[in-house]
């Protein structure tokens, strides 16, 4: 008996067929749909537990906070051209590995802000903040906010913040060369700013940028030339002001300064990780949470712009309000601690139109260019286009992860979850400019009940392709993960139907389990792999899995196939007397489970069979 054996593998495929994508933004791009919409190898028939799972993990010296980013095709001096993977960690360290070679376990090169008295900033040092020794922030907090990389001039930017000589906190932007994570010229660059103000902490009519009390939690934006960074505050520690400070991609020097309360208090950039939208003019989109709405008797005017969506145009040195919406009842949110920044802003493609929400679990639709300021209502905000309550109990089920966003087929989609609730998906009517209600579909099951933050979404798809659409959802697997380390968990939805789970990575936990979950850190979805920032100092790497060996061994009168059983289920063995047929049937000899393989014994004949092994 002639036996010829072969693990079908498609595997060996993904180098012809691979897009290269890169991801160099948070939420992929200036529009923040959180889509890459050229993924040719994952897909609703492929991304199930028998054929998709871990592959790989990368170690890293702390938790990731920041989205991991994807660059193509780089020239690494001595070792070729490769994609890099390049993951930031709170303790203040950049790594860049190989985004594609599983055997490549080193990185290509790190690059640590650290030194000889200088560290990372802790939770510890924030003890006299509102927070005490709830650790909002669990434990170091030197790199948060995503970075950006520019592709033209190869260079990445990321904030880096450290505690020096014991009691000094600072921050700075470093430009790092994207072949060796080197500083560029003229990096790193202290971040330092002032603007005229009589608000809380100013000193003669002046505000300074406080280095300690302002956490940069947003990703950064690389527009028209210029890095965008903004902030928030830890824990709403007073005196604190929402900053957002431009800096050039070349010289590094400061270039903008915007404050949303010079004459106030608070009204701090966060957004969940999410960095600012921009247009196509370069003009900067975000959402601003708690704190000081106009002035006394006024809350229209501009000075300063709490609880609202902004649209800034830069005009020299300064960004100007363009346009601007406050919900009517800004006043109950702000009592309320449900601020409207805890969601970024998703710039609909194809429209003028912004869409995001907040802590009451309500969104937010309105034109971009004319948002409608204040309602005169005392009621009902009549002066957007749309708005509408997305999770169940209104203010208990807080929204932060960002919407994503897909054009299919057979039509647009929006796609958000909020805490303890189910991801919903919401079809866009393109005719009157308006989401169609009640939601189109919603995932079967909810995030964890009493657990923040809910769902942070990535979106994959191969365009409008029917069967390729998936909504990547991470969120805590149990409890509440606004001040604790808490389990993760990655599901796969249908992006046609959310109501259609894939896969989740607790159906083979042995193998696909998340670790510690990544607060506000979405997915990166890029060339047939997910990239899943953890706080179990690793990165996941989850595709499709590869196909396992065939053994063949001839023993007596006997032949003994086996293959392993562990991260292979569901093969089947099939065999066929002429390897160009298609008809292929399943071997019907008994299969036996021993010592981590799955044996099949077939008797000796005289005949050639061939044996493959297929999902």
């Amino acid at each position: 008996m002639k036996i010829v054996t072969f693990a079908f593998v498609f595997a060996f495929l993904l180098s012809t067929v691979r897009a290269d994508v890169a991801v160099l933004t948070q939420h992929n791009d200036l529009n923040r749909t959180g889509a890459n919409l050229s993924e040719t190898i994952l897909n609703t028939q492929n991304v199930n537990t028998n054929q998709f799972g871990l592959v790989y993990t990368r170690t890293v010296d702390d938790q990731i906070y920041a989205q991991p980013l994807v660059m193509t095709n780089v020239s690494l001096p001595g070792k070729g051209v490769h994609n890099l993977l390049i993951v930031a960690t709170v303790n203040d360290t950049v790594y860049a590995f190989d985004a594609d070679n599983p055997a490549v376990t080193n990185a290509y090169w790190t690059n640590s802000f650290l030194g000889p008295n200088v560290v990372p900033p802790t939770a510890t040092d924030l003890l006299a903040s509102p927070c005490g020794s709830f650790f909002n922030i669990s434990g170091k907090f030197g790199i948060i906010g995503t970075p950006v990389i520019d592709p033209v001039a190869g260079t990445i930017y990321v904030v880096g913040r450290t505690k020096e000589n014991g009691t000094n906190f600072v921050q700075r932007l470093h430009a790092l060369n994207i072949t060796n994570g080197v500083e560029r010229v003229n990096s790193p660059v202290l971040i330092a700013a002032t603007c005229p103000g009589t608000g809380t902490g100013s000193i003669g009519g002046v505000l300074t940028f406080d280095s300690f009390r302002q956490n940069q939690r947003p990703g950064l934006a690389l527009v028209g030339g210029i890095v965008y960074i903004a902030w928030t505050s830890h824990c709403d520690w007073d005196p604190y002001h929402g900053w957002l400070i431009g800096y050039d991609a070349t010289t590094l020097q400061r270039a903008v300064v915007y404050n949303t309360s010079p004459n106030g208090a608070e009204a701090g950039i966060w957004m969940s990780g999410q960095a600012p939208a921009a247009d196509t003019n370069g003009n900067l989109y975000i959402s601003v949470g708690n704190g000081t709405v106009g002035i006394p008797g006024n809350p229209r005017d501009m000075t300063n712009r709490g609880e609202s969506f902004l649209k800034l145009t830069r005009n020299g040195t300064n960004l100007n309000v363009a346009s601007w919406f406050t919900p009517y009842n800004w006043s109950y949110l702000e009592a309320n601690d449900l601020d409207l920044g805890s969601a970024g802003i998703l710039l609909i493609p194809g429209t003028s139109l912004a869409f995001s929400g907040g802590k009451q679990g309500k969104v937010y639709l309105v034109n971009r260019d004319n948002m409608g300021g204040l309602s005169g209502s005392a009621s009902v905000d009549t002066n957007i286009v749309q708005s509408f309550q997305v999770t169940a109990l209104s203010g208990a089920n807080n929204l932060h992860g960002s919407p994503v966003w897909w054009d299919a087929a057979d039509g647009s989609y929006a796609y958000i979850q909020g805490e303890s609730d189910n991801l919903r998906q919401y079809k866009f009517n393109r005719t009157n400019g308006m989401f169609s209600l009640p939601n189109y579909a919603q995932s079967p099951t909810t995030a964890p009940a009493g657990g923040m933050p809910g769902g942070i979404l990535a979106l994959s798809g191969n365009g409008t392709n029917a069967g390729s659409g998936i909504v990547w959802a991470s969120h805590p697997f149990s409890g509440d993960a606004n001040g604790q380390v808490r389990p993760g968990v990655l599901r796969a939805y249908n992006a046609q139907n959310v109501g259609i789970e894939l896969w989740n990575s607790e159906r083979l936990s042995s193998r696909d389990s998340v670790g510690s979950f990544a607060k506000y850190c979405p997915p990166t979805v890029a060339n047939g792999k997910v990239y899943l920032a953890t706080f179990s100092n690793r990165l996941n790497v989850y595709g499709l899995l590869p196909s396992p060996t065939l053994d063949v061994v001839r023993s007596g009168t006997n032949v003994f196939l086996a293959w392993p059983t562990n991260g292979f289920p569901g093969f089947k063995l099939q065999t066929n007397a002429n390897v160009r047929s298609a008809s292929w049937s399943n071997d019907t000899h008994a299969i036996v489970v021993t010592n981590g393989t799955f044996r099949v014994t077939i008797p000796v004949a005289t005949n050639t069979t061939f044996y493959r092994l297929i999902r």
